[in-house]
């Protein structure tokens, strides 16, 4: 699979060469939907809590007599009918919300996301991605002038200045090769790969 080449100044060079087995995969929707959804649900925390009709606050004095008012019998203001009354199925905080996928699953749905974004022509090959000093302006410059707004940067190597000038902005995220995860993967408009970080790629789907 040959994916394209961009230097500094966004100008396409040679088309690299890729391996098949990562980047020139079928596209599985269902696969992709099934890794991303897994992702997504194990990354949330159980933090929400709600009450039940034995923890809210109430009375357990009858409202008002069974009969003869013409309205429906209560027993108390805690039911779930009511306002202000507890949940039938309250959330807890122990609820569990993580997806199981298997790690063949799991690197075949990150394969197809890359062979498809290579045949969308969103996935992008650079040499090497530096600047001189931690500041958000001279990547923002950059990235501007390779024509890149709302991209994700794969470096092999996390340098500091690179790290902290991209902290400020909000469309560029850059992570290591093993960070790449399935949702930035779809979500960014643009991937950008440095050879080295490509190279690494192979090695962990290959």
């Amino acid at each position: 699979m040959e994916l394209k080449f961009l230097n500094e100044q966004g100008q396409a060079g040679a088309a690299v060469n890729a391996a098949d087995t990562v980047f020139g995969r079928d596209y599985n929707e269902a696969l992709i939907h099934q890794v991303v959804v897994a992702y997504a649900a194990n990354a949330r925390s159980g933090n929400r809590k709600q009450k039940d009709r034995e923890e809210v606050s109430h009375t357990t004095k009858k409202p008002w007599r069974q009969k003869g008012t013409g309205r429906a019998r209560a027993g108390m203001s805690s039911s779930p009918l009511w306002r202000g009354g507890g949940r039938i199925f309250p959330n807890s905080p122990e609820e569990n919300f993580t997806h199981k996928v298997n790690k063949k699953m799991y690197r075949a749905g990150i394969c197809s996301i890359f062979s498809q974004l290579a045949r969308e022509g969103r996935l992008n090959v650079i040499e090497s991605l530096s600047i001189d000093a931690p500041k958000t302006k001279l990547l923002s410059q950059k990235l501007q002038g390779m024509g890149l707004d709302h991209v994700l940067v794969i470096t092999d190597n996390l340098d500091e200045n690179l790290l902290l000038a991209s902290r400020n902005l909000p469309n560029v995220l850059v992570v290591e090769p093993k960070m790449a995860d399935p949702m930035s993967l779809v979500f960014y408009k643009k991937i950008l790969v440095t050879k080295p970080a490509l190279a690494k790629i192979e090695e962990m789907f290959a």
